[in-house]
């Protein structure tokens, strides 16, 4: 089917053309419950983000082996990593066999296992064993909430929609640290902290049971009724008209294409891999330019800048939490009305600032005494999430969902999610020993070198595809591959200045 600007419904030429079908952020509230539902899944990413920060400040009170190894202290942080890295890799496949519902309710049961394991841990290696468990839990969660909110979000508000999740990521991160500060003075206080991560896993479990499929993936295994079902309920009779016959048209087409994807086919196809590179590489630099560095030991950063007693550390890294949470608000609007790239290149450039007052305040502090450089390293932390949350917070995760074909949606996710899993890994495991090698200092000025090379990244390689619909950012990677014509620079002059 040829794609046109006016032809395809949720393009900018159909919304100029029918101004009365362009859906709002509010407008629907049966959206807005499926985004949140779904994202409860970002919830759990989050809550276990930060939850093991200020639980490690305890189980190394409770286990000396702990305490004396900062092995083992990372091993159990970045566990739970290594699971969401096997749960990323084959979470594409099962959102693609079994549908985006069936991935999320096992995604729930694996969690909420592995949160118990945790809880009821009687030694630092059944802890880890839990946190394993979590992270697969986690890594499932992390492909198929994306794209699940995605695939059922109009074109107009998809970014907004998609950068719910990563709300529901860093509010699970603030939620942690109000968790962790309400058990500080409780018998058994990290066993509590790690063990409630259960209840949200749960609640998604109960609430996702009344979820219905993506619309897409309904279409694609040829259940057309029950997808128009679900469509009735996101928009106007007119719109669902065009929706419908459009995805009608497209289905039979992708369900052919689909059923000959493999996995090296990704890197067969000139166009897919320019969106791969796009969207792997965007969240490997979300990783390496140090946010989950900053959640997962934003405590011990706070006691390395003379802050000592662990619940004044805890209570500051709330304070940066809650700056994460707000600054994603920021991001939701911020996505669909400014755009993805710019939003990413202002975001990176507060990042290397931010990064340059942590190394100057930790790198002085370290040779002077003084209180004031030691709160000056809390604001440069506080001034690198304020920055980092609006916009590499949620455009990494919005981009992957958008990017890759109907056809490679499932398995590019799961990919790009693996990178960003890795990468997360690298980071967390040798943070604490890169930081105890060469200071803290030096580890921040190299956590910003690598930030100007994702703004270089960011300003060659990623096109901007706010309010394009799944098939005119197709049209864009063809065209990128092989060559422009003049529709395509229309395509991309409306994503860049609508």
């Amino acid at each position: 089917m040829t794609i046109t600007m006016q032809s395809t419904p949720g393009s900018s030429g159909y919304l100029d053309l029918y101004p009365e079908r362009k859906m709002s952020f509010f407008k629907n509230p049966y959206i807005l419950g499926l985004a949140a539902v779904a994202g409860i899944g970002g919830l759990l990413f989050g809550y276990d983000t930060g939850v093991i920060s200020g639980a490690l400040l305890y189980i190394k009170d409770d286990f000396e082996e702990v305490r004396n190894s900062s092995i083992l202290q990372e091993t159990i942080v970045s566990m739970a990593i290594a699971g969401a890295i096997v749960g990323a890799a084959v979470g594409g496949w099962i959102n693609d066999a079994y549908g985006r519902k069936k991935a999320t309710l096992l995604a729930d049961v694996i969690f909420a296992l592995g949160a118990i394991l945790m809880a009821a841990a009687p030694d630092p290696y059944v802890l880890i064993l839990g946190r394993l468990l979590v992270g697969l839990g986690v890594g499932i969660a992390s492909v198929t909430a994306p794209v699940y909110i995605a695939e059922a979000s109009p074109s107009e508000i998809r970014g907004s929609l998609v950068s719910t999740n990563v709300l529901m990521i860093t509010g699970g991160q603030f939620l942690s640290y109000l968790v962790n500060l309400a058990f500080t003075e409780v018998p058994g206080t990290w066993r509590w902290m790690l063990g409630v991560s259960g209840v949200p896993a749960v609640t998604q479990f109960v609430l996702t049971l009344f979820l219905p499929e993506s619309p897409r993936w309904l279409f694609i295994k040829n259940r057309k009724n029950e997808a128009v079902d679900v469509l009735s309920n996101i928009y106007d009779l007119a719109r669902l008209e065009d929706e419908v016959d459009f995805l009608t048209a497209q289905s039979e087409q992708e369900r052919q294409k689909r059923s000959n994807i493999k996995f090296w086919d990704v890197f067969k196809s000139k166009e897919i891999r320019l969106a791969f590179l796009v969207g792997g590489g965007l969240l490997a630099f979300q990783q390496f330019t140090g946010i989950n560095t900053v959640m997962y030991y934003s405590p011990t950063i706070v006691q390395m800048a003379g802050f000592h007693a662990n619940q004044l550390a805890l209570l500051l890294s709330l304070i940066v939490a809650g700056m994460n949470a707000a600054g994603t608000v920021l991001g939701i609007y911020l996505i669909d009305h400014a755009g993805r790239k710019k939003l990413a290149l202002s975001s990176l450039g507060g990042v290397i600032a931010s990064l340059i007052i942590l190394a100057f305040a930790f790198y002085m502090q370290s040779s002077t005494s003084n209180e004031l450089y030691g709160w000056l390293a809390v604001v440069g932390l506080a001034l690198y999430i304020g920055f980092f949350s609006p916009g590499m917070g949620p455009v990494p995760w919005t981009l992957s969902s958008e990017i890759y074909p109907e056809e490679y949606r499932g398995i590019c996710g799961g990919m790009s999610a693996t990178v960003c899993w890795v990468s997360n890994l690298i980071v967390s495991e040798s943070f604490l020993s890169i930081a105890d090698g060469i200071g803290i200092a030096s580890t921040f000025l190299i956590i910003g070198v690598i930030a100007v090379v994702a703004f270089v990244f960011v300003l060659v390689y990623v096109p901007e595809t706010k309010g394009l619909t799944f098939d005119e950012v197709e049209v864009i990677w063809r065209e990128r591959a092989w060559g422009k014509n003049p529709n395509t620079q229309n395509l991309l002059e409306q994503g860049s200045h609508s």
